[in-house]
């Protein structure tokens, strides 16, 4: 069985790993080339890894074009596995393979299609979730089902952990799929349409804090858009400050205005949300500096986010009276 798989990620790599390890590497894996890695936050170089397990590297910026749609026909696949990915496979891309294009999405379709499927699962708060094997067609993760794993989300899930969750189900699955691939068994389960949930798109700015929503709503932006995210942020003397860890704590005892230092402790630094709940910041970056204690960069009382200070400061004269 001759495939190729298209991916330039990190479930790339696990799938590339799981397909040798199946006895069923690709013939051939085309990727983003190194000089296009800022369109994906988790870019991975994968040419060293192909190339140590003797699979054909094919660069190709867009799967559509067709010089990449000659390079993958040249390799006759009978199916293409696209797996981490972000570009929309048009006909002629799902046409090269004779047996037909899969992908793989971290939701347990038709729950959460979409983008942007890993944070939006942490916001969501929900307790389980899954990921689906599924044959491409022209819509928008709707093909039928190949495989698919359920497992459970924890309630201090962050994205880094929910990532690798679905990369061992990724790894299992694949174990499962590539053989019957190779028989011609592969299952292919329609998708209740009826159930379909959908998912925006996300992108850096999502990631600002908005100190006046619950302490709840706070510490599930944090651990949603942390690593391998661009992280939630603030704004701290005019300047951004990414939030990479943090945790929830229910204390009372606090009066201040969300986004105001109420306390440090041995762990890190207390900071009061819109609904009096806090959340104890424990690592921050500011600017483009190194990633540290919250406590080394913080003070007692001090208003992260909007300052309002400065924007009555500014405020023209007769406006302040």
């Amino acid at each position: 069985m001759r495939t190729v798989l298209v991916g330039a990620v990190e479930s790339t790599r696990v799938a590339l790993q799981a397909m040798a390890e199946s006895g069923h590497p690709p013939a051939a894996l085309l990727t983003l080339p190194p000089d296009r890695a800022r369109r994906h936050s988790d870019y991975v170089h994968l040419r060293p890894l192909a190339q140590s397990l003797g699979v054909r590297v094919i660069d190709a910026p867009d799967v559509n074009t067709p010089e990449a749609l000659a390079a993958m026909a040249e390799v006759a696949p009978r199916h293409v596995l696209v797996i981490g990915w972000s570009q929309i496979c048009r006909d002629d891309f799902l046409a090269v393979p004779a047996g037909g294009a899969l992908g793989y999405h971290p939701a347990p379709l038709p729950e959460n299609r979409g983008r942007g499927v890993i944070p939006w699962t942490i916001l969501q708060g929900v307790r389980e979730t899954g990921g689906t094997l599924f044959w491409l067609d022209q819509g928008m993760d709707s093909g039928d089902v190949a495989a698919q794993e359920r497992f459970a989300v924890a309630e201090d899930e962050t994205a880094a952990t929910l990532y690798g969750k679905h990369m061992e189900a990724l790894r299992r699955m694949l174990a499962g799929l590539m053989p019957r691939l190779a028989e011609g068994t592969a299952p292919r389960l329609p998708q209740d349409h009826s159930r379909a949930t959908f998912c925006a798109r996300r992108t850096a700015a999502d990631g600002w804090i908005d100190w006046t929503r619950s302490a709840d709503d706070v510490w599930a932006l944090v651990r949603a858009s942390g690593d391998p995210y661009p992280g939630a942020f603030t704004v701290q003397g005019g300047e951004r400050l990414v939030v990479w860890a943090a945790d929830r704590v229910r204390d009372d005892r606090y009066w201040g205005l969300p986004g105001q230092v109420q306390a440090m402790d041995e762990q890190g630094v207390l900071v009061q949300c819109g609904d009096r709940g806090h959340v104890r910041l424990r690592t921050v970056q500011r600017g483009d500096g190194e990633r540290v204690d919250a406590r080394k960069v913080l003070r007692m009382h001090e208003k992260l986010g909007m300052d309002g200070a400065a924007l009555f400061a500014a405020l023209p004269g007769e406006r302040r009276a």
